[in-house]
C-alpha cells in the first residue's frame, strides 16, 4: 500500500499532462511561459482573491511574503512550534525571531488564546499554519492582529482546497501561501508554491521579489530572489487542477470513513477533530495514540506505511533550541501523533485493512 498514490492519479490524467508538457516543449518558454499566467488566473479565481503569484516552492512563498511585508533583523514573528521546519526556517533566514506559541489540543493548530501574551513591541507578524488540511482559527487570529495592527500570513501548505466559514484557505488573511510539493493535496512533479492576496501593493512587491526584485528588465528597485515557478510545473498543475475539486471531495469522504471505522473499533485512538465551521483536505490523516510505536509496528507487519508528522517540535530543534518554553501540548502531541496512508484513491478495502491492523 502506498502512503500517497501519485501513480493512480497520473494514470487518470496522463493524456492531459502529456499534452500540456508537449505545448511547453513546442513554444519553448520554459521560464514565465503562458501556462504560468493561466495557472495564476485559475488559482486566484478558485481561492477567491485578486492576486495569485506562483513561486518556486512553498518555502520561497513564505520567504517572499515576509520580504514583501518588510520582516527583517530584530523583528519577531509569532508562529507555531508544531509544523514542518520551513515555517520557522524562513523567519530565521531573514534575521527575525520565531516566537513559538502552543497549540490547540484538538486541531494541533496554533492556539489563538495564547497569542496575545506573546506580542511585544518587536512583533511584526502572526504566522499561523493550517496543519493537516484544516485551517487555523483565522477569525480569532485576525481579531488579535487588528487590535495590534499586525499583518497575518497563513501558511496553507497543507490546506489548499479547505474552507473556513465558507472561504477558501489562502483567502483568510493579509497573505496566504501554499506549497505544490508532490505530496500536497495539489502537487506538481517537483517544487512549487503560490502566494495569494487582495492587496495590490503587496502583490506587486511579491511579483518583483520572485524575479530578483525586478520591476522591468535590468531595473531592480528592491532585493529579491530567483523564485519563479517553472512553466513545465505550471503545465502539470493545470492538468492536475482539472480533477482537484473531485479529489478534495474524495479526501473528505475517505477521512470520514477512516474516522467512523476507527471510532467503531476502539476508544483509545484520538481521530482528527474537524470543527463545524471548517472543511479539511486531509493533507495527512493523523491520529493520536499513547502506544504509537506498537501501532507503527502492527501496520508495518501488514506492509502499511506510516509517517510521524512531527516527532520534534521546532523549539527543540537545534536552530531554535529553547527547552525552557512552556509548550507542553506541542511536546505531548509530538510523542503520540502518527499519520496513516491518505490520498483520494484509497479503497474501502484499503481503509478496512488499515483500521483492522491498528488494533491487531
Amino acid at each position: 500500500m502506498d502512503f500517497i498514490d501519485l501513480k493512480t492519479q497520473q494514470d487518470r490524467i496522463k493524456n492531459q499532462i502529456d499534452t500540456n508538457i508537449a505545448k511547453v516543449l513546442a513554444h519553448g518558454r520554459y521560464i514565465m511561459g503562458p501556462e504560468v499566467n493561466e495557472l495564476e488566473d485559475r488559482l486566484a479565481d478558485y481561492v477567491g482573491v485578486k492576486h495569485c503569484i506562483s513561486v518556486s516552492s512553498g518555502s520561497d512563498a513564505l520567504l517572499i511574503a515576509m520580504m514583501a511585508l518588510g520582516i527583517g533583523f530584530g523583528d519577531e514573528v509569532i508562529t507555531t512550534p508544531f509544523t514542518f521546519i520551513a515555517t520557522a526556517e524562513m523567519i530565521k533566514i531573514l534575521g527575525a525571531k520565531p516566537v513559538f506559541v502552543d497549540i490547540d489540543p484538538q486541531t494541533y493548530n496554533i492556539d489563538p488564546a495564547k497569542i496575545k501574551s506573546a506580542i511585544t513591541t518587536n512583533t511584526k507578524l502572526i504566522l499561523p499554519v493550517s496543519l493537516y488540511g484544516q485551517c487555523a482559527d483565522m477569525d480569532a487570529i485576525n481579531i488579535i492582529a487588528k487590535q495590534y495592527n499586525l499583518p497575518v500570513l497563513e501558511d496553507g501548505a497543507q490546506s489548499f482546497g479547505a474552507t473556513y466559514n465558507g472561504k477558501k484557505s489562502c483567502n483568510l488573511s493579509t497573505i496566504g501561501c501554499t506549497s505544490f510539493f508532490p505530496s500536497k493535496p495539489l502537487g506538481c512533479y517537483g517544487d512549487g508554491g503560490a502566494l495569494f492576496t487582495n492587496d495590490d501593493f503587496l502583490a506587486k512587491a511579491m511579483r518583483e521579489i520572485r524575479l530578483h526584485g525586478q520591476d522591468k528588465r535590468y531595473s531592480h528597485p528592491k532585493l529579491g530572489i530567483n523564485g519563479r515557478l517553472d512553466t513545465i510545473q505550471a503545465a502539470i498543475l493545470l492538468a492536475k487542477f482539472e480533477i482537484f475539486p473531485d479529489e478534495v471531495i474524495q479526501r473528505r469522504r475517505i477521512g470520514k470513513q477512516y474516522t467512523a471505522c476507527i471510532n467503531a473499533l476502539q476508544s483509545t485512538i484520538t481521530t482528527p477533530k474537524i470543527h463545524s465551521n471548517c472543511t479539511t483536505v486531509y493533507a495527512q490523516y493523523s491520529i493520536l495514540a499513547n502506544n504509537r510505536e506498537k501501532i507503527i509496528t502492527n501496520l508495518k507487519k501488514s506492509d502499511i506505511p506510516t509517517v510521524v508528522h512531527y516527532p520534534t517540535p521546532l523549539h527543540l530543534q537545534p536552530p531554535f533550541f529553547n527547552n525552557k518554553l512552556n509548550l507542553s501540548i506541542a511536546e505531548d502531541v509530538a510523542t503520540k501523533i502518527v499519520s496513516l496512508p491518505m490520498h483520494p484513491y484509497l479503497s474501502v478495502e484499503d481503509i478496512d485493512k488499515v483500521t483492522q491492523s491498528l488494533i491487531s
